[in-house]
């Protein structure tokens, strides 16, 4: 399948940038087809908008390099020991082909109408109401979770005997069509909408309009919901979205915010057996307990606002040259798929283009500068050139990413931060650098960089110093215990292995020093408050954990996939820190009692 949908991806692209040119072309001239739907022109497209769609849809195809085998899994399963007729001769033909068609097109009628109708099942699906435009960029904004329960709802088709094979054919079939169905651009087509789904019939199904909520289900026929009173006729103009608007261009939210509030609701949820129902009633049931003490304001049309952030233009054309090398990136991963059997090379690619669509959709909302997105570039490129066994890429984007780093604060302006809080950071990030070309290099330069590293964790502990000025060096002492464990255990698995007292007295010091840096973090996280403290404070215990991976991987036995797992959580710890270390400390009230109080 992801073949066919490489090869079918530049037909998508070029029709939608016919729509796009026709929607340009259309809001000049009013009385066209820009006034095809009553009471006002179609919207067309936004960057941000479709930039976003078609990163979720980019997102969703390399996942489902890991995870579209779960529907074939349990199909074939089903198929191979259930099977009431398995006449492959049959559905084989042409007029079996066409009855799978039906038969797959009847089960997702019911797959898409629960997905409507049952939280944990609207969790997956919501993604591709997101947008609150309406065109071919639409269609592509496609879920990346809907493997974890999509399968059940075609179960059916392997206890009547079609063939896993056929089933697949079937399954693109009905998500092509779907394609065309996207668009404001074509009009009300007489009898086909009786009978089919069409432009016209979907988007009455992407209308948060009270009349149109939760109608036309139908994938290639919309008779079943005729038959099962679900259809709506296209009267007044839809308003698309979903009625708790995402308000984010974050690719990895889209696909968790509906299950990240659902398991807030099963955590308050005073009764177990409310726990349990705030998963399969209907989006937006919630217990009587939590609807008195957290009651959400009801949704009204007047109310609506379109999620639109203003981008200025340098940014605009980063975000542009982005999403063209993600793009190509993307189809780089689904031709390498077919052609390699290593999972954790594929696994460490998947995670590579998702960090970089998370860039990209940071940027665009303006929560990461353009500098600071191509710092995550550069640190996605270093990891997966160390994965592949790319050397000479390795010996670039490694230093690169901390050098891009350290240039991205000397640039950055000084504003409420105090001179010497960035001169620690940077002090930090220097060694930190130095490390890196040391531990990379062919030559055994192993305690070089680790004095490089352990220099640079004592500048990030006077940093983190620096804003808890008030009280003992390390405010939280459960997080020195915490840390100071960890720190004992990872050295004695470590210790066996190495190899002379000098080795010896070297990480027992650097893992004190880690310890106590992480433990500084969570202190000043427990001290401050705040979210970016908190972030800080999660980046120095990635920190601690990619060392421990390094010295089990150096001193006790190889890991398989020792380079990315590394790499990504000592990047990822750099990033968390660099990105939140400076940022505003507004210290409150402290202390165990105002912690429980704001959790």
């Amino acid at each position: 399948m992801a073949k066919v949908i490489l090869f079918a991806s530049p037909v998508f692209f070029l029709l939608i940038g016919l729509e796009w040119w026709w929607s340009r072309r259309a809001a000049r001239q009013p009385a066209s087809a820009a006034n095809l739907l009553a009471g006002g022109p179609a919207v067309g497209y936004r960057f941000n908008d479709t930039v976003a769609n078609l990163s979720l849809g980019m997102a969703s195809q390399v996942t489902g390099l890991l995870t579209k085998g779960v529907m074939l899994f349990f199909y074939a399963v089903a198929y191979e020991h259930l099977a009431l007729f398995p006449a492959e001769a049959f559905w084989s033909t042409w007029h079996g082909v066409v009855l799978a068609l039906v038969l797959y097109d009847f089960c997702y009628y019911w797959l898409h109408r629960l997905g409507h109708e049952m939280s944990v099942l609207w969790a997956a699906h919501v993604v591709h109401h997101q947008s609150q435009t309406y065109n071919l960029s639409t269609a592509l904004r496609q879920t990346s979770t809907g493997f974890l329960l999509s399968w059940v709802f075609y179960l059916p088709m392997a206890l009547l005997g079609v063939p896993p094979a056929v089933f697949a054919v079937v399954a693109l079939i009905d998500l092509l069509y779907q394609f065309w169905v996207h668009s404001e651009y074509v009009g009300k087509l007489g009898w086909f909408d009786r009978w089919f789904c069409s432009p016209s019939n979907h988007r009455v199904h992407h209308a948060v309009n009270d009349g149109y909520l939760d109608k036309n289900y139908g994938g290639v026929l919309i008779i079943w919901d005729r038959i099962f009173g679900t259809f709506c006729v296209e009267a007044e103009r839809p308003v698309y979205g979903t009625r708790s608007p995402l308000n984010s261009w974050d690719p990895l939210w889209a696909n968790l915010e509906v299950y990240a509030a659902l398991w807030k609701d099963c955590l308050a949820a005073p009764r177990w057996q409310d726990k349990l129902l705030i998963w399969f009633k209907h989006p937006g049931w919630r217990p009587a307990g939590l609807l008195q003490n957290d009651a959400k304001p009801p949704f009204k049309m007047d109310r609506v606002v379109t999620f639109d952030p203003i981008l200025r233009r340098g940014p605009l054309a980063f975000c542009a040259l982005l999403y063209v090398l993600l793009l190509g990136a993307t189809v780089a991963l689904l031709d390498i798929a077919g052609r390699t059997q290593d999972a954790t090379v594929l696994a460490a690619l998947v995670a590579g283009v998702v960090a970089g669509l998370w860039a990209l959709g940071a940027t665009m909302q303006g929560r990461l500068s353009a500098a600071m997105a191509g710092v995550v570039a550069l640190s996605v490129l270093a990891t997966l050139s160390a994965v592949l066994g790319w050397t000479q890429g390795h010996y670039l984007f490694k230093p690169a990413a901390m050098a891009g780093a350290i240039l991205l604060i000397v640039l950055r302006g000084a504003g409420q931060i105090k001179q010497g809080r960035r001169l620690l950071l940077l002090a930090a990030l220097a060694f930190s650098l130095a490390g890196d070309v040391l531990l990379m290099l062919p030559m055994n330069l192993f305690i070089q960089g680790l004095a490089a590293f352990l220099v640079a964790h004592l500048f990030y502990i006077a940093l983190f110093r620096s804003d808890c000025t008030q009280g003992s060096w390390f405010p939280s002492k459960p997080a020195l215990v915490a840390t100071t464990l960890a720190a004992l255990a990872m050295y004695a698995t470590v210790y066996p292995g190495l190899p002379d007292v000098t080795m010896q007295v070297a990480v027992a010091v650097y893992a004190a020093v880690i310890s106590l840096m992480a433990a500084q973090a969570l202190g000043r996280a427990w001290l401050l408050h705040t979210d970016a403290a908190l972030r800080v404070g999660v980046g120095a215990c990635l920190f601690m954990l990619s060392d421990s991976l390094i010295a089990i991987h150096r001193f006790v036995q190889p890991l398989p996939t020792s380079a990315f797992w590394i790499l990504a959580t000592y990047y990822a710890a750099q990033l968390l820190i660099l990105s939140n270390a400076l940022a505003p400390t507004q210290q409150t009230e402290t202390g165990p009692e105002s912690l429980s109080a704001r959790a």
